[in-house]
C-alpha cells in the first residue's frame, strides 16, 4: 500500500508517510492512520505479488511464488465496503506474510497509532485481529492498536480481543445528535459492569470506545464534502458527553477538524478536571441498580404504606459479577401449572414480600416457539408481572447505529439475547448477553427522590 502521490507529494520516491509522520512528530504529536481489513480489491484484481520482509523480494513457499488472489478470500468481503476490501487467509504463510509486510511498512514510516476497521462487532475477524497483534508485539516501535466498528459489540465479545488490542469501538458511529449520544449511558453501563475499563491490553492495557467526540466544525455523515457547519448539540449536551466519556475512561478522539477550532471547544476538550478524571480515576461505574418507570411505580406504592411505620429500605435490582457472592439468592416456586415465580430468597424486612420475577409455561407451544427454545435452551425470558408485557433485560437492545439503542431494563418482551436469564444450581440468575448475574441491593432514602445513575 502506497499514499496517492498526487494528494501527498512527500510520499513519491517510495517514502509513503514518512515526511507527514516527521511532521507531525516535530510537533509533539503521534502519528496514526486508519485502514481496512485484510487486502485491497484493486491489489487483488492485480494480483500483486505479496513482499517477504525477510528477503525483500516476493515471498515463496512450495516452489512457487505467491500473490495476492492466494490470500484474499472474496466470500469475507467488508460488509459495508463490499467492492473495496476482503479478509486475507491468516492460516497459510503467504497470508501472514502478506499482514508481516503491511505492518512493518507501518511502522518504518513512523505511524503511532493504527485504526483498523471493519473487523470488530458485526465485522468481527479474530483470526485477522490476532495475527496482527502478534505482528505488532515483535516490531522494535510501539503502535497502538484500534479496532473498528461497534456495531453489536458486546462484552463477550470484547473479552476476546480486549488483550490482544488497545481500544474498540463498542457502539456505531456516534454523530452529533442528542439521541446517538444518549445511548451511549447504557453501553458505558455494560462494559464497566463487565470490568473492561482499563482491562489487559496489547503491550499494556486496554479500553472500550465510545467513539469520537463530534464537537466544532464537521462534515456530515456519508458527504464528500470537507467540515463545513458547526456541531449540532448544544453546550450542555456538548459538557454531557465528554463528562460521560471521561468517567468512563473512553479515549478521548476529537472528531471536529482542528485547523477552525474556536475557544470554546477548545476549553471544553482541554478542560483539566476532565481529563485528570479520565487519566487518573478508577472504580468507574454507573450506580448499580437498574430501575424501570414500572418497578419505580411498585416500589413507591409499597414505601408509601412503609414509610408510615417508619421503613425506608427499598429492593435495587442490580448487575454483579456472577463470581460474586451477592449473586447468589434466587430460586424458583412453582404458583400454577404454566406461573413459576423466580424469587429473592431474603425480605428486607418482615413487612414486605419477597421480590419476584414470573416465568410463564406455554402448555401449547408454535413451531415458532419450539425453535426459539432450542435455541435458548435452558434459558427464559422473566416478566415484571403476570401479564408478561415487560421483560427483563441485562442491557440496551443491540442495533447497528448508537441512535438505536433502547434504555431501560424493564421493556417489551421480545425474542432477544439480552433478555434471556438462566436460573443455576447454586442460586444464581444469568444473562446471556452480558455475562452478568442479577442481585438484590438494599437501598435506603425516600421515595420523592430519584436514584442517581452515576
Amino acid at each position: 500500500m502506497i499514499p496517492d502521490p498526487e494528494r501527498w507529494p512527500s510520499s513519491r520516491g517510495g517514502k509513503g508517510f514518512t515526511e507527514v509522520a516527521k511532521k507531525v512528530h516535530d510537533m509533539g504529536l503521534k502519528f496514526g492512520i486508519h485502514v481496512m481489513r485484510g487486502i485491497s480489491t484493486q491489489a487483488f484484481n492485480a494480483n500483486t505479488p505479496i513482499l517477504d520482509i525477510t528477503t525483500g523480494s516476493a515471498y515463496k513457499e512450495s516452489r512457487r511464488e505467491w500473490r495476492a488472489k492466494d490470500v484474499g478470500i472474496k466470500e469475507r468481503a467488508c460488509a459495508w465496503m463490499k467492492n473495496g476490501f476482503m479478509s486475507v487467509d491468516t492460516k497459510s504463510g503467504a497470508g501472514k506474510a502478506f499482514l508481516r509486510s503491511l505492518y512493518k511498512q507501518y511502522a518504518d514510516w513512523g505511524v503511532d497509532f493504527v485504526k483498523n476497521d471493519c473487523v470488530f462487532g458485526d465485522d468481527l475477524d479474530l483470526a485477522e485481529i490476532s495475527y496482527v497483534s502478534e505482528v505488532l508485539t515483535q516490531l522494535n516501535r510501539p503502535i497502538l492498536y484500534s479496532l473498528s466498528p461497534g456495531s453489536s459489540a458486546s462484552p463477550a465479545m470484547a473479552r476476546d480481543v480486549n488483550g490482544l488490542v488497545n481500544m474498540y469501538r463498542v457502539t456505531g458511529d456516534d454523530w452529533d445528535s442528542w439521541k446517538d449520544v444518549s445511548t451511549h449511558f447504557d453501553v458505558a453501563r455494560d462494559f464497566a459492569a463487565a470490568n473492561m475499563i482499563g482491562a489487559k491490553g496489547l503491550r499494556g492495557k486496554s479500553w472500550p470506545d465510545l467513539d469520537m467526540l463530534p464537537f466544532g466544525w464537521l462534515t456530515d455523515p456519508g458527504s464528500n464534502e470537507g467540515p463545513h457547519r458547526k456541531c449540532n448539540l448544544n453546550l450542555d449536551e456538548q459538557r454531557t458527553q465528554i463528562t460521560l466519556w471521561s468517567m468512563a475512561k473512553s479515549p478521548l478522539m476529537f472528531g471536529g477538524d482542528m485547523r477552525r477550532l474556536d475557544e470554546i471547544t477548545f476549553k471544553l476538550i482541554t478542560n483539566p478536571t476532565l481529563l485528570e478524571i479520565n487519566s487518573f480515576s478508577t472504580n468507574n461505574a454507573e450506580f448499580p441498580y437498574i430501575t424501570s418507570s414500572l418497578s419505580r411505580h411498585t416500589w413507591t406504592s409499597l414505601s408509601r404504606n412503609q414509610m408510615s411505620k417508619g421503613i425506608t429500605d427499598f429492593h435495587a435490582l442490580g448487575l454483579t459479577s456472577c463470581k460474586d457472592d451477592n449473586a447468589r439468592g434466587w430460586l424458583a416456586r412453582t404458583v400454577d401449572d404454566d406461573l413459576e415465580q423466580v424469587c429473592w430468597k431474603e425480605k428486607l424486612s418482615e413487612l414486605q414480600v419477597p421480590f419476584c420475577l414470573y416465568k410463564k409455561h406455554h402448555l401449547l407451544e408454535s413451531d415458532e416457539e419450539l425453535t426459539y427454545n432450542h435455541l435458548y435452551d435452558g434459558k427464559v425470558r422473566l416478566f415484571a408481572t403476570e401479564r408478561t408485557e415487560f421483560c427483563l433485560g441485562a442491557s440496551p437492545h443491540k442495533k447497528l447505529t448508537s441512535k438505536e439503542f433502547k434504555r431501560g431494563s424493564f421493556s417489551p418482551c421480545r425474542r432477544e439475547a439480552n433478555q434471556m436469564w438462566e436460573l443455576n444450581s447454586n442460586g444464581t440468575l444469568t444473562n446471556s448477553y452480558s455475562g452478568l448475574c442479577a442481585s438484590i441491593n438494599r437501598v435506603k432514602g425516600d421515595t420523592s427522590c430519584t436514584l442517581s445513575l452515576i
